[in-house]
């Protein structure tokens, strides 16, 4: 069947480590190149058997390792049995014949071991004679990188050589500033404009001795002009790591922007897409806490990698080091909002944590204990697809703008002020790639929100149940509560599951099945500018509500004449939002039910909406709102749009209106709305909350029609 046990006891490797009585008895060799199934798995023994003899055997040390979480107090491993197999390695691997690693299962735990191949040694010479994966060393491994950059040049140049939305590159400011490694002076970009670019965490803004501003601009400008010893940690690293590289410019914000210059400011964040975007290499500083941090792996004793390893039978064997995305999501780089967009519009990064080098690009990724392990899965992920999706119709860009603006909202700002900017990169590619507004980025999103095509979409936006309640308040920059950049915390765009479960993992899509009013917002002039929205399409399973028979609905007839909103308003209120809709009052209640119960922290909570009609406190629709709203109260409800669908998977647990009162569901039958509330000391709204209500349960309420003004 399989010979996976050694016949004869072979001399004993001066460097290997000791073996206990089971693993001593395997031929690890034979196991690699052979294979074992995992429905042939070799028993190994009991878990506690093997945390035993970790100071007495190799490989029963690698494996007690990855268990050591289960090794507790009250955990109980008396029946936890551990067998071993092996797996297929990827395509991407170009190991021959021989596997990559082993595998570890242990019953009743959760995942397995995974203990990989590093390197086989010659019995004779004692000398590595074949390399698989790779020992991480106290400094990166600056060859492998070269490596990696040069493979990526040579083989993805469809894929990593220009972006999809801008592949020329002309629109680059002739007065980009670059630093210069070589002369330590800030230049202007070189004609060919090969530079690498840096993406890092400031700190405290009182740490700004380092920077650029208009009194030291000149004297930067001059060879040798740029002093080393005002640098902060991380940004001398990456110079020397710039050097090492054999390049020569490397772009950093708080040198290549004068930061006390308001217009230069200004200039190079509305290019941020193109300055990063045609960086030859990002170098991410994932491991740094602030500016001041070093580098890791740049300088000797800068990261610690716990690399565990044992030599079994002339094999170098280790655990892999902790999990990628583990440890990047959970640094301070990872959670700051600017670095979003700083590598989302990459084409190629290198992240450098306390632990490893990793390599992304548009093609995949590799690490540097796993050199020749291409991965197809960003660690990262990436907001941007690597080709050009299709440009016609609303799906393909709402789908980028909702992922963008759900992952860029969980991060931190240190000023509140840079919400729109630091994302505003990322948005002016979606102005180019889908030719929003005739590619006018200050007329195709504004105040963080898609204007063009979307806004009826893009306004049912909903706070993620544990956000705070607060609004984003800044000397520098005010927001109309319509817009997500109004509010402190994430957000989401999800389907009407949400309003069965404020916690579920629902995916997000478009909710609009049609639109219903026009849409016209106050710009800084105090104009009334339209906003042309596009149909949503239709499913092949829908039928039109109008061939629905004796199913009224809804229709609003008002328009909007421009002229006359100027005239008879004194001043409109730049950011203002305008519609003609349907509106009706309505109670509601939070709903202390199965489905919206959780023991994790929610800021936000479900609520009923309540009508009189047919009869009194009849379940009509949900809407999300802050927990600490009363409850009941009344709020004013504005129509917004048609839904798509009949509902979401949670309606059949509890229903998001009452089915014997009001009727069954149909296609569309549910209305997205906004509860709104009087601003202080105006006539016009602020947003409550969004929600959805079942179409005849609206037109019951005998609902009036009016100009909205929502600040």
């Amino acid at each position: 069947m399989f010979r996976l046990f050694k016949h004869q006891r072979t001399e004993t490797k001066i460097d290997d480590d000791p073996l206990c009585l089971v693993c001593s008895a395997l031929d690890f060799r034979t196991i690699l190149r052979d294979g074992i199934p995992r429905e042939h798995a070799v028993v190994l023994g009991h878990l506690t058997d093997i945390v035993k003899k970790d100071n007495q055997c190799g490989f029963c040390r690698l494996v007690s390792v990855n268990y050591q979480y289960l090794s507790q107090p009250g955990i109980d491993l008396s029946g936890t049995t551990c067998r071993l197999y092996t797996m297929a390695n990827p395509p991407s691997l170009s190991y021959g014949d021989v596997r990559h690693s082993l595998h570890v299962a242990a019953t009743g735990a959760y995942g397995n071991t995974q203990i990989r191949l590093l390197k086989e040694i010659d019995s004779k010479t004692g000398r590595a004679k074949k390399f698989y994966d790779q020992r991480v060393g106290e400094t990166v491994d600056v060859g492998l990188l070269k490596r990696w950059i040069q493979n990526c040049e040579k083989n993805h140049r469809k894929t990593c050589r220009t972006d999809w939305w801008d592949g020329t590159g002309k629109d680059l400011l002739r007065n980009m500033r670059v630093v210069d490694v070589d002369l330590m002076a800030i230049i202007l970009a070189p004609p060919n404009r090969h530079y690498l670019a840096l993406s890092y965490v400031w700190g405290p803004r009182e740490d700004d001795a380092y920077w650029t501003v208009r009194a030291n601009l000149k004297q930067r400008g001059l060879p040798g002009g740029l002093d080393a010893s005002m640098m902060p940690n991380t940004i001398l690293d990456t110079i020397q790591l710039v050097r090492q590289l054999g390049e020569r410019y490397v772009w950093i914000d708080a040198l290549c922007i004068v930061q006390d210059d308001p217009k230069d400011k200004e200039v190079q964040i509305n290019v941020m897409n193109l300055i990063y975007g045609h960086s030859a290499l990002t170098i991410c500083a994932v491991g740094c806490t602030s500016v001041r941090d070093t580098l890791p792996g740049i300088r000797p004793d800068t990261r610690a990698p716990k690399q565990h390893i044992a030599t079994v039978q002339g094999l170098q064997l280790a655990l892999p080091l902790p999990n990628d995305r583990t440890v990047v999501y959970s640094t301070s780089w990872n959670n700051r909002g600017w670095t979003y967009q700083e590598t989302m519009l990459s084409r190629r990064r290198v992240l450098l944590t306390g632990e490893q080098m990793h390599f992304e690009c548009r093609y995949g990724s590799c690490s540097e204990q796993m050199p020749a392990t291409v991965i197809d899965v960003a660690v990262l992920g990436q907001a941007l697809p690597a080709s050009a999706p299709p440009v016609v119709g609303r799906e393909p860009c709402l789908t980028l703008y909702t992922r963008i603006v759900e992952e860029y909202t969980r991060r931190e700002l240190t000023e509140v002020s840079d919400i729109v900017d630091a994302v505003a990169a990322l948005l002016r590619v979606l102005t180019k790639a889908f030719k929003l507004a005739d590619g006018d980025y200050d007329k195709a999103f504004g105040f963080g929100m898609l204007l063009t095509g979307c806004l009826d979409q893009a306004l049912l936006w909903q706070p993620v149940a544990n956000g705070p309640h607060l609004r984003r308040v800044s000397p520098k920059a005010t927001w109309p509560s319509w817009s997500w950049a109004a509010w402190l915390g994430g957000i989401r765009y999800v389907s009407a599951d949400l309003f069965g479960n404020i916690h579920a993992d629902v995916p997000s899509n478009d909710s609009i099945g049609q639109s219903l009013v026009q849409w016209y917002t106050v710009d800084d002039d105090g104009q009334p500018v339209r906003h042309h929205v596009e149909h949503p399409p239709k499913s092949m399973f829908e039928r039109d509500v109008d061939s629905t028979t004796n199913i009224p609905s809804i229709a609003i007839t008002g328009k909007i004449d421009p002229q006359q909103l100027v005239t008879e308003n004194a001043r409109l209120v730049p950011g203002t939002l305008i519609f003609w809709t349907s509106y009706s009052r309505f109670d509601v209640i939070k709903i202390d039910s199965v489905e919206s119960a959780s023991s994790a922290v929610a800021n936000y909570a479900i609520f009923s909406i309540l009508s009189d009609i047919p009869q009194p406190s009849t379940s009509i629709g949900r809407i999300i709102l802050p927990s600490s709203t009363h409850s009941p109260t009344s709020y004013e409800f504005v129509v917004l749009s048609r839904g798509r669908g009949a509902g979401g998977f949670y309606d059949k647990f509890g229903g998001f209106y009452d089915t014997k009162r009001l009727g069954e569901k149909y296609f569309k039958c549910m209305l997205n709305v906004m509860a709104v509330q009087k601003m202080k000391d105006e006539d016009r709204f602020e947003r409550v909350g969004v929600g959805i209500i079942f179409e005849p349960a609206w037109l019951n309420s005998k609902p009036g029609e009016k100009i909205v003004y929502l600040g």
